[in-house]
């Protein structure tokens, strides 16, 4: 086990306070991927590390830390977005994503009407049950493989496979009714995995395939 793992265990308040420095950056992360732009953010990080704090003892090495770590910000940000769905719905605080240096400044008028799109395209990702919310934050928003989050989430391939299938399959068909948010999935998910081909594209691929079918046909024949 890892040495600052266990100071933390024997409750040496120095070795907590470096593990929070060390995964304060991933528990946020992986929160703000469950939440959206939302003021409660940083208050859900924190209540992470409470749990980390209270839970640490029972960590036995069994699997990594950070796939414990994984688990248990994703049970605590869960039973957040619970809490949240059951009270009246507020305008949230904006949390803007880091912005790289070299990225142009955006003006105030577009930095608001992205933050509604980014603050739309999560109530759409909302209305996914908890299950198939995490296969698709995990794979389509963090890169993770399905393999990775069969891990993270203790569920074999095959299931976490077919959640994030059935997950896409349902944002897609929200997104079909709200098109100007699909600018705001493209830089989330860069190639836009598991969207549904459009009647043109599917008339372009098919007249690509068929092509060297009637070459070979004639060759042959």
């Amino acid at each position: 086990m890892d040495p600052l793992i266990a100071r933390a265990q024997a409750g040496e308040e120095a070795a907590f306070q470096e593990l929070f420095l060390a995964h304060r950056e991933t528990v946020a992360r992986i929160v703000y991927r469950y939440m959206g732009p939302s003021s409660e953010v940083e208050d859900v990080v924190q209540d992470v590390f409470v749990h980390v704090y209270r839970s640490i003892g029972k960590f036995r090495g069994d699997s990594k830390f950070t796939t414990w770590l994984y688990r248990l910000t994703a049970n605590v940000t869960k039973m957040h977005l619970r809490k949240k769905r059951s009270r009246p719905r507020t305008v949230d605080a904006p949390v803007p994503d880091k912005r790289p240096e070299d990225a142009p400044v955006e003006t105030p008028d577009l930095a608001i009407a992205r933050q509604r799109r980014v603050e739309a395209l999560y109530r759409l990702v909302d209305r996914l049950s908890d299950k198939k919310r995490e296969a698709l934050v995990l794979h389509d928003f963090e890169g993770l493989s399905a393999k990775e989050i069969a891990e993270r989430v203790d569920a074999p391939v095959l299931t976490v496979r077919t959640r994030l299938f059935y997950a896409r399959k349902e944002l897609y068909a929200a997104l079909a009714e709200e098109p100007s948010l699909e600018q705001v999935v493209r830089q989330l998910m860069p190639e836009l995995p598991g969207k549904p081909r459009t009647e043109t594209e599917a008339k372009a691929d098919a007249k690509a395939t068929d092509g060297p079918k009637r070459r070979k046909r004639r060759n042959t024949g």
